[in-house]
């Protein structure tokens, strides 16, 4: 392995490090238009294509991508059975799942099988290159609306109010502008948020 791909990639001929991905979906015209969207990013490289989850499974263990881009649903076995049989035959990249179908529970089975990443397929290509970045540098990447949801559902960490202050966050909304709805100073919610961030990881 070369200091750059152990550093998170390989330098592209701009000198620019490359992230590594492999993209597997079964429709055949979405998986072009991911594979095009994200080879227009410089430092994104597309090394591997897939269109189900057995394909998937050999491509990963031949290619061995920084990340793979699963879709939940494909022939074979899905997404979240190719994240757990990667996750558990000791593949090294990291796994981001993306599906049309932003239901809470898909979302915990996905942690639970070991994927870094949950998005939805509605978000702009340009959330999924960021996405991407940073879970091969070691973060998570969950829709935040969904999050908040998978918590209200299940077993939560979280006191009421965090959660409470979790989902108004989801909207993407100054902290200020929270504050104002939930009759909360900026400073509370603030805290909330911190709590909540650090309960959760």
């Amino acid at each position: 392995m070369s200091d750059a791909r152990a550093a998170g990639g390989e330098a592209n001929q701009a000198g620019t490090v490359s992230v590594r991905i492999m993209i597997a979906e079964d429709q055949t015209m979405v998986r072009q238009a991911l594979v095009a969207l994200l080879e227009l990013e410089p430092d994104i490289e597309v090394v591997a294509q897939a269109a189900d989850g057995s394909e998937a499974l050999a491509m990963a263990r031949k290619h061995q991508p920084e990340v793979a881009v699963l879709d939940i649903e494909m022939p074979g076995p899905g997404g979240i059975e190719v994240a757990r049989e990667l996750t558990g035959s000791g593949f090294g990249g990291r796994i981001v799942i993306v599906t049309t179908f932003g239901r809470p529970g898909y979302l915990r089975a996905a942690m639970a099988a070991g994927a870094s990443g949950f998005l939805l397929k509605d978000a702009p290509a340009a959330q999924l290159a960021d996405a991407i970045r940073k879970v091969a540098a070691g973060g998570r990447v969950v829709d935040s609306a969904l999050a908040a949801a998978a918590l209200a559902e299940g077993d939560s960490p979280l006191t009421e109010r965090e959660a409470e202050v979790l989902r108004a966050a989801a909207g993407h909304q100054a902290v200020t502008v929270i504050a104002a709805q939930m009759h909360l100073s900026a400073g509370t919610v603030r805290n909330h948020l911190s709590a909540a961030i650090q309960k959760l990881g």
